[in-house]
């Protein structure tokens, strides 16, 4: 008889892939083609091969879904309550990742049968622990856009103002003052203006901007602190 206590549980991956459109912070979710939990909505993921580290094995697994790679993505930590999946016993290391939904096309990958964006404040039932790992991406997503420009990862390359405004709103879930925030942005000196205005909009077309990446990492050199 085998000694279980020196059986190596399962390990797989889990990823939260934040997306930003219409205004809205989303999340990617993928619809279960097999059990269990067949036919729910959930966080994809997927077993580490043996061939593969974790760092490689989440790399797959977002390139599965969204069909590219060098996103930004950022290990989130482990999740190995006895009880968090059904039958056997699985350890997920999950990370999170910021995508531009619009530039890629999502595919629901193996043992999925779907793949959409949802707002976070209109989710389905999440199967497992997959709420408790999204809440905490979304802990550790606010937490670090106070003092690292990783927001930018969200948005097209050239935005509007109003636009960077609306994604900390979203994702910190409150209204800022428009003054203010316009005004603790640009005393950073991180954003170009550009020659060039929004097009297409029934409003008044405002300015685009580009975040600065190399005058930030110049500044980070000397102590500069990211700050919102």
């Amino acid at each position: 008889m085998k000694n279980l206590e020196n059986i190596i549980e399962p390990l797989s991956v889990d990823c939260v892939i934040f997306g930003f459109e219409e205004a809205r912070l989303k999340v990617l979710l993928i619809k279960r083609s097999i059990e269990p939990e067949f036919g729910t909505w959930a966080l994809p993921g997927g077993f580490i091969k043996y061939t593969e580290n974790i760092e490689e094995a989440s790399s797959r697994i977002l390139r599965e879904r969204t069909g590219v790679h060098n996103l930004y993505m950022e290990q989130l930590g482990a999740f190995g309550e006895i009880d968090r999946f059904p039958e056997r016993r699985v350890i997920t290391i999950v990370y999170y990742a910021l995508v531009k939904p619009g530039q890629y096309n999502i595919n629901p990958g193996p043992d999925a049968s779907d793949a959409s964006w949802f707002e976070l404040n209109n989710l389905p039932r999440l199967p497992f622990d997959h709420k408790k790992i999204l809440l905490a991406a979304l802990a550790r997503l606010r937490s670090t856009v106070k003092y690292k420009p990783i927001g930018f990862n969200l948005l097209n390359d050239k935005f509007p103002l109003l636009q960077l405004q609306e994604l900390y709103e979203a994702i910190y879930g409150i209204e800022f003052d428009k003054p203010n925030f316009r005004r603790k942005i640009m005393k950073m000196n991180l954003l170009i203006p550009l020659d060039e205005k929004q097009k297409g909009v029934p409003h008044r077309s405002a300015t685009l901007y580009k975040f600065d990446k190399e005058r930030y990492y110049k500044l980070t050199e000397k102590g500069f602190v990211f700050e919102i």
